[in-house]
């Protein structure tokens, strides 16, 4: 298929990215990595024995960067509805979390345990058409923070990607509903022409309720 002008200029930048080349030498499986380093170390988000939740993790970047972070004495499970190439001492498992019988096998595998961070770089396919894109972006997130409001501890914290757009002010209300204190950040991978940017929900609620109410069983 022969390229476009656009598909060519986009693999010019991405052959030129600085970001690209360091993570290939760091081992990085995508510069996304870089996003959330940044990120952790100027909120100080992930520490040694936590337990994190990766929501759309493939290709695993992020779960790559969530299990040096967090170490033996820390716990990070995976979710992606793709295939995802193996992380040394990750849980992963492969499903859509949108239907119920995934997220109870994700629940299952964590056993109970406490969760201090969940973390979601994920987006929907993009059709290069912002009447469609948006609303399946916010459908996503927001399932992700009823995901996170299930399953976080009290006083844990949630990091995500979201996009400016249509729905993006309301969501920002919603994370404030169930946070503490909800941060803006655009790491410097991130790229200028980007619209996403990452939303850090600091200390959850205890007394909030989940976003969807979802039947049990």
């Amino acid at each position: 298929m022969k390229q476009t002008k656009t598909s060519k200029a986009w693999m010019r930048e991405h052959l030129n990215d600085h970001y690209v080349h360091l993570a290939q030498k760091d081992g990085y499986r995508s510069r996304a990595a870089y996003k959330l380093l940044e990120i952790s170390d100027k909120d100080n988000l992930l520490r040694p024995g936590m337990v994190v939740v990766d929501l759309g993790s493939a290709p695993g970047s992020w779960t790559q960067v969530a299990m040096q972070k967090v170490g033996k004495s820390g716990a990070v499970f995976a979710l992606d509805i793709l295939p995802m190439d193996p992380v040394p001492g990750v849980a992963f498992l492969q499903g859509d979390f949108r239907e119920e019988s995934v997220l109870h096998q994700f629940e299952a595998m964590l056993d109970g345990r406490t969760v201090d961070l969940v973390i979601s770089d994920l987006a929907p396919n993009i059709a290069g058409n912002a009447m469609m894109d948006m609303p399946r972006s916010i459908y996503l997130i927001e399932l992700a923070l009823d995901f996170a409001q299930r399953h976080l501890r009290p006083g844990g914290n949630y990091l995500v990607k979201a996009f400016q757009g249509s729905g993006y002010p309301e969501y920002l209300a919603l994370l404030k509903q169930h946070f503490e204190q909800v941060v803006t950040r655009k790491p410097k991978a991130s790229r200028d022409r980007s619209n996403e940017i990452y939303l850090l929900g600091k200390n959850k609620r205890a007394d909030t309720a989940p976003v969807f109410d979802l039947p049990s069983g």
